[in-house]
């Protein structure tokens, strides 16, 4: 499956990092307008090919993949549209907030018969272990089964409705900046207690890694797992309800409503 992105920012680089990674290096055209950016990931992965031509990531591939800034989509797409076989050629657009309808109108004619998804990775799919989101429009059952199964190989994936598109990129792609604020305080809190930064930054990685271990293994609810660490009197629930007093669940709703506006 030949595969061809078009932006390496942030997201468009971390989705050829991951790819390249689990082996499909040779499958992939990679396209942007920053020539030294392009160099980079050559460099890196020199089974890749890499364009400022964003011909060149719809000329004879499978898959095409689009990550630019959502007021770039139209600038990009509509001198490619007469490119693209939307009969035989998958889209996906990991463009913010463009609906699969906007993406069937560059089909034209062919709308009916494209293969149109829109996708919501995190920036972990450089390191295999993204939550992706997909949902489709047009699509064929082997159609939905080979994309996930590409970035199945990145990460968990999950088909979805469009409509629950802002809840997911709340829950996920802003959710992993989330946890990572956790990380920080809670490590701040270990210096505090008179741990070395490196050290706090050491536990908490461990911590979070077996907790996530945890609940992947026993599919329990968060809160059988914590029942079984808080003995009565313990240390372990007046954290907790110090934690509460201090808004911390009414604190991470607030975050997560806040990101789906």
């Amino acid at each position: 499956m030949k595969i061809g992105i078009i932006g390496a920012g942030n997201m468009g680089g971390s989705i050829a990092t991951g790819l390249a990674k689990v082996g499909k290096e040779a499958d992939l055209v990679l396209c942007d307008v920053n020539e030294k950016t392009l160099a980079s990931y050559k460099a890196q992965y020199p089974g890749m090919t890499v364009s400022t031509d964003n011909e060149a990531a719809v000329t004879g591939t499978d898959v095409i993949i689009v990550v630019v800034k959502p007021w770039l989509i139209d600038v990009v797409m509509n001198p490619l549209v007469e490119k693209i076989d939307f009969k035989r050629q998958i889209l996906i657009s990991v463009v913010a907030g463009v609906p699969l309808d906007h993406l069937a109108s560059y089909a034209g004619a062919d709308a009916e018969q494209a293969a149109l998804f829109r996708m919501i990775p995190n920036l972990a799919i450089a390191y295999g272990e993204s939550m992706t989101f997909l949902a489709q429009r047009g699509a064929s059952a082997e159609q939905v089964a080979a994309v996930s199964e590409l970035f199945g190989l990145v990460g968990d994936v999950m088909m979805i409705e469009e409509r629950q598109m802002g809840a997911c990129t709340a829950l996920s792609s802003c959710g992993i900046a989330y946890v990572m604020r956790y990380i920080r305080a809670a490590t701040e809190g270990g210096v505090e207690l008179g741990l070395y930064p490196d050290q706090a930054s050491r536990i908490m990685l461990q911590t979070m890694a077996g907790a996530v271990a945890l609940l992947k293994a026993t599919g329990h609810h968060p809160e059988v797992e914590i029942d079984r660490v808080t003995t009565p009197g313990g240390i372990t629930i007046k954290g907790l309800n110090a934690m509460e007093a201090n808004g911390f669940t009414n604190a991470v709703i607030a975050g997560i409503k806040a990101s789906n506006k």
